[in-house]
């Protein structure tokens, strides 16, 4: 098996990192922890501010996703896309309680041109005129529209490749993954920084894990930001009935995201609500650096502010951890 020493690489096997992947735990979990204090500050724990700037009515029928027009049983309310002062006035907030980064997502298929992308460069510009980072979700886009998010000062754009190129068809049948890689050179292409990840939990083998983590670390430069998802089961999906993800295995696969993406910010993403204060911890030793806070991620629970400025005091460095702030 090929070890992970902290080289940052890109010539990963699905073969290596399943073989990373399936270590005796703590053997993992100490490989990650002595790469990630190679490359990241291991007291440095950011904060990530998620808003969801239009909700519901998406045309893709992604079987974990609430906001599907294709699932009629979910009971959730359709909201157009937010007036851009509002957005803006809510990043102040979050920038108030510490971040440095807002992100905003839109239940989008794409980026259409006409009013409604012009008001979301308009949260851009608002949003970096704040002094912040500014991170958008809107689902596939084209070069000239890439090229105006980085003129009106975009920090990254956000667009996970969900699960493995071979499992991928039985949960998104309305794009492609050849659509989403050509997004994410899109979006590279004009210096944007990328926040890519995936979800485990839908159903998907050990091996299909490491297929999604093996299409990220072969990527160079590999994605600034890497959302580790867990799934969030809900009531009028199609994956409304699989079991909650065991919190070792998001352990897992924090630990390896680490090992082969060593200077990525890995970031504890959906499904930390499900995770006790000690297995949260237990992400951030393997690698974690960042957790998205708020009560909702777009339009799934989370963990509540007071829980997490708990959780920051119990790890040390509150006032520090607390101020460093970023999302994606």
């Amino acid at each position: 098996m090929s070890t992970a020493d902290g080289t940052i690489r890109h010539d990963w096997t699905t073969d290596q990192i399943v073989a990373l992947h399936e270590l005796p735990l703590l053997e993992l979990v100490g490989r990650a922890n002595a790469v990630h204090r190679l490359h990241n500050d291991p007291n440095k724990v950011q904060k990530a501010s998620l808003l969801s700037i239009k909700t519901g009515g998406c045309p893709e029928n992604c079987a974990y996703c609430p906001q599907s027009a294709h699932h009629r049983e979910v009971e959730m309310t359709r909201d157009k896309l937010m007036d851009p002062a509002k957005v803006i006035a809510l990043a102040a907030t979050a920038k108030t309680a510490g971040a440095e980064r807002f992100c905003m997502g839109a239940a989008w298929r794409q980026v259409r041109d006409g009013k409604g992308f012009d008001a979301v460069i308009k949260m851009v510009e608002g949003v970096r005129a704040l002094g912040m980072e500014a991170c958008v979700t809107l689902g596939m886009l084209k070069p000239h529209q890439a090229k105006r998010l980085a003129a009106a000062g975009l920090t990254a754009y956000n667009h996970n490749l969900d699960t493995s190129p071979e499992f991928y068809g039985r949960i998104i049948t309305t794009r492609t993954y050849e659509d989403r890689l050509e997004t994410l050179a899109t979006v590279r292409s004009f210096g944007i920084e990328l926040c890519c990840g995936g979800i485990i939990g839908m159903g998907e083998t050990i091996r299909d894990r490491a297929s999604m983590l093996h299409v990220l670390a072969t990527m160079d430069p590999h994605p600034e930001s890497v959302p580790i998802n867990a799934l969030v089961p809900v009531e009028g999906t199609p994956l409304a009935n699989r079991p909650r993800v065991d919190p070792l295995e998001l352990v897992r696969m924090v630990a390896t995201a680490r090992l082969i993406m060593p200077a990525s910010t890995v970031r504890l993403s959906a499904g930390r609500s499900a995770l006790n204060r000690e297995a949260q911890v237990l992400c951030l030793i393997a690698g974690a650096n960042s957790v998205f806070y708020g009560d909702t991620l777009l339009t799934t629970p989370n963990s509540g502010i007071g829980e997490d400025a708990e959780l920051f005091a119990a790890i040390g460095e509150p006032d520090r951890a607390c101020m460093s702030a970023s999302a994606a």
